[in-house]
């Protein structure tokens, strides 16, 4: 049995399912966060094998795993151009983000007026 955050159920299902409208993708966040659990490291898969494991096409799981990336759910690291990537899940609603993005507003300066936008 794997141990998910209650995040994963609660909102990123539907980000990436209803928002995004990509099943894939949470469909390989989800094995990749399984075996990484179970492995106690980066999974190492190539693209056939992930979607083999997932039973989606090839350039599904390709799409999938561009999509988590710009994401920022997944890294990737190879050790060469042409070596199996090594994905590590991340979690990034864990991180506290006053500090990881800086101040929380930024000022607009208008020539008449300044103006505050969340970020």
């Amino acid at each position: 049995m794997i141990k998910l955050d209650d995040y994963v159920l609660d909102a990123l299902i539907r980000d990436l399912v209803g928002h995004d409208r990509r099943p894939v993708c949470f469909l390989a966040y989800l094995w990749l966060a399984a075996e990484q659990q179970r492995q106690k490291k980066a999974v190492t898969i190539s693209y056939r094998d992930l979607a083999e494991s997932i039973g989606v096409s090839k350039s599904s799981a390709q799409a999938a795993v561009a999509w988590l990336v710009r994401r920022k759910l997944i890294s990737v690291t190879k050790t060469s151009v042409t070596a199996t990537p090594s994905y590590t899940v991340q979690t990034p609603w864990k991180t506290d983000h006053r500090r990881a993005r800086g101040p929380r507003y930024q000022s607009l300066r208008h020539p008449s007026k300044e103006y505050e936008f969340a970020r």
